[in-house]
């Protein structure tokens, strides 16, 4: 009869369950795995000489002055607000000058995030009006919404960027917002943040607050913000865009120049055509911020979702984003830039499993595809118009694990484990070597929000499934919330940039 398994360190073992802790999360994700390409070499030319014939025989339009004059002066064929660009011309502009990553300061210089390369920093959700939580259920948002969201991210350390318009305060003026939410992302969080583009007096805002926080020399030469700029798919950019993107790029802060795709009603209904338009479209835009100031930071971006046919309505989770994904990263990085997509997106109305499902078929591919810069990483329900905060935090234990993920595999003397296998042996069990108890804390990711315990315990402690137990923890996190310092005098400074600058005009809401 053979020997029964050794029973050394049950106690301990069960101590494992008890403690064991995630392991610890950087201010952003260094990853040590390799990127999947899903396009091979003659298939990303085919696109890339294909975007080159848009832009030199259709063109694209800019409605924004300035922005016709030094595409005109830079040798372009500017016909109206129609520009048509030479061979080349947006690709060696981008070449010549745009960096292939750059650093992100924050207010705190321990939460600084480099994003290119194969750096990958987690965003929050972007632009809702609406947001939702078990409680209360779905309603417009408000700016207090807008603070606990921020202060939710804040103490969320797979989230890496305080990210921008995490949702619509609706309850304040349209063209007075947005003060309250750059000064919210300071006073709440010290992790960077994103700036105003719904006009370029309001992008001027955002950049002089941050000149009061950091200094006006220091944002001249480093950058403190990253921005969303959005084409007007099909070969459109409007002069709101323009004229932040302007102030931004002037300013050496970073834009995100990034189509808005709904392919089929924005783009072509194929991939390959959807791609074309998308490398076309960014390649002008970044190659504006350029001819604005030469070096100035700026990333390719796209966010471009399917649709349905029979409805009209946006699809997430689909296989075709994801190979448009995968395929605008590879461009992006043949062009030298750091690029923005993927997140967590969805359809679905409630943080359910067609939630879990379709934002699961987005994040995986974002990560396979080396994304730098994932807006939308978590909080996002019913297609962008909802802030969760039951998902933001479902979300990000999501990210927790692609942070291990994305670590790849330990091959260090200690990950190899021979000892371990040594002091064990044959059927024996390894719960009390000295191996699994040195490394027990953070041998694997423990879940936030999963349940792994009995059924018999899940039913007496209430029967919760995913979405009530991320009520409980959101509701923690603010209880237990307590905010960065923040130095009185740039406080005071800045409440007073804000009442001076409100104050010089009516409130409006359109």
């Amino acid at each position: 009869m053979s020997e029964p398994p050794r029973k050394r360190g049950g106690r301990r073992a069960r101590g494992i369950a008890a403690g064991n802790a995630a392991p610890v999360i950087g201010p952003y994700i260094s990853r040590k795995i390799p990127v999947y390409e899903l396009i091979g070499e003659e298939g990303l030319e085919i696109i890339e000489r294909n975007a080159d014939t848009i832009l030199q025989e259709i063109g694209i339009d800019f409605r924004y002055e300035p922005a016709l004059r030094l595409f005109r002066e830079a040798g372009a064929d500017v016909q109206g607000e129609r520009v048509r660009f030479p061979a080349g011309m947006c690709r060696g502009i981008i070449r010549d000058s745009a960096p292939s990553e750059f650093e992100q300061k924050a207010r705190n210089p321990a939460r600084n995030v480099v994003i290119g390369g194969n750096n990958t920093v987690f965003a929050p959700v972007y632009g809702p009006p609406f947001v939702r939580d078990l409680d209360h259920g779905r309603r417009y948002a408000v700016i207090e919404d807008f603070r606990n969201l921020v202060k939710l991210t804040y103490m969320l350390p797979s989230l890496h960027h305080s990210g921008g318009t995490v949702c619509e305060p609706t309850d304040l003026p349209v063209n007075k917002r947005h003060f309250d939410m750059v000064y919210s992302h300071i006073r709440y969080s010290d992790k960077p943040f994103m700036g105003s583009v719904t006009q370029p007096e309001r992008a001027q805002d955002s950049v002089d607050m941050c000149k009061i926080v950091f200094g006006e020399d220091y944002v001249d030469r480093n950058t403190v913000l990253v921005n969303l700029i959005n084409a007007n798919s099909p070969m459109v950019f409007d002069d709101t865009m323009l004229g932040a993107c302007e102030v931004y790029a002037r300013n050496n802060q970073a834009s995100v120049v990034s189509p808005f795709i709904l392919a089929g009603a924005m783009s072509p209904v194929t991939a390959a055509g959807t791609l074309t338009q998308i490398l076309a479209e960014a390649m002008a835009g970044m190659a504006f911020t350029q001819l604005v100031r030469p070096g100035s930071p700026v990333i390719f971006g796209t966010f471009a979702s399917s649709m349905s046919m029979q409805s009209g309505a946006p699809t997430f989770g689909t296989p075709e984003p994801a190979i448009v994904l995968n395929g605008a990263a590879a461009l992006a990085r043949r062009l030298g830039v750091p690029f923005r997509s993927g997140g967590s997106l969805c359809g679905s109305k409630v943080p359910d499993a067609q939630a879990a499902h379709e934002s699961a078929q987005t994040l995986l591919p974002t990560v396979h595809a080396g994304v730098n810069f994932v807006l939308h990483a978590a909080g996002w329900l019913e297609g962008g118009l909802v802030s969760s905060y039951e998902k933001l935090v479902m979300d990000a234990d999501q990210l927790g694990m692609m942070q291990v993920y994305a670590n790849g595999i330990d091959l260090s003397e200690n990950g190899q484990a021979m000892g371990a296998v040594r002091e064990v042996g044959p059927g024996a069990h390894f719960l009390g070597c000295a191996h699994t108890q040195e490394n027990f804390m953070t041998a694997f990711y423990r879940s936030s929000v999963a349940d792994n315990n009995s059924f018999e315990q899940w039913e007496s402690e209430g029967s919760k499934d995913a979405a009530m137990r991320a009520n409980g923890l959101w509701k923690k996190l603010l209880a237990d919330y307590e905010a960065p310092p923040l130095d009185p005098a740039v406080d005071e400074a800045l409440l007073a940039f804000i009442s001076r600058r409100k104050s010089e005009f009516e409130d409006m809401n359109y």
